[in-house]
């Protein structure tokens, strides 16, 4: 007779933290993240109520560990290279290419956010818990911290490599040139005023590289 194994905790701890993030996710993009509750996560993902609150304080912080979650993943598929690091703070292997060409790089960059962005997966989580951060303070300032500010540091990091190399003002403040290129996707995203395309991404760069006023 074959020897019984005991059941792998860890596994079934995996497989339970990977239903309720997807199960958090899934509700917050249909009905937003105020109609979406512990109740409802514990019910989609098949576990109990008591389960989730052993392991997250609150709905918030369920909701913003599933998207840092799936925020990695969609690194790790842009980047395999990388081995699945997400864009956070002290993650050395996860970055801005420097290949010497900053244009090139930075289009790279923001045609893969461009197409994060446009994902059905990732858009509709990321509009329900930004528009809850403009009315909730604290959620807010947790989602800045937490994965805007780890994503800001990059380009800070990859510009400030651009300055020593002489390809940019040396008096350019990093953190104002960065929002010249992702203000733009964003105004355009959350807006929906027209579409987020390779080609606008492109031309974002080109504008705050080169400038509008006429070359002489």
């Amino acid at each position: 007779m074959a020897p019984h194994k005991a059941p792998d905790s860890s596994r079934r701890s995996d497989r339970s933290r990977r239903a309720i993030y997807d199960a958090a996710l899934a509700l917050v993009g249909e009905s937003g993240y105020r109609r979406t509750t512990i109740e409802g996560i514990a019910a989609r993902a098949g576990v109990g109520k008591q389960t989730i609150y052993r392991w997250w304080p609150s709905k918030a912080a369920v909701l913003m560990e599933a998207f840092l979650d799936l925020a990695a993943r969609a690194a790790e598929e842009a980047n395999p290279q990388a081995g699945g690091a997400a864009p956070q703070a002290g993650a050395a292997e996860y970055g801005i290419p420097d290949t010497g060409d900053l244009a090139a790089d930075l289009k790279l960059v923001l045609r893969a956010t461009v197409d994060e962005l446009n994902d059905p997966l990732m858009e509709a989580p990321t509009r329900a818990l930004t528009a809850e951060g403009i009315v909730d303070a604290k959620l807010g300032a947790e989602f800045v911290e937490k994965l805007l500010d780890p994503q800001l540091a990059l380009y800070v990091t990859r510009l400030r490599a651009a300055q020593e190399a002489g390809q940019l003002r040396p008096d350019a403040d990093p953190r104002i040139a960065l929002e010249l290129l992702i203000a733009p996707l964003t105004h355009r995203w959350l807006l929906r005023t027209l579409p987020l395309t390779h080609a606008y991404a492109d031309t974002i760069v080109d504008y705050a590289l080169g400038g509008l006023a006429p070359r002489s």
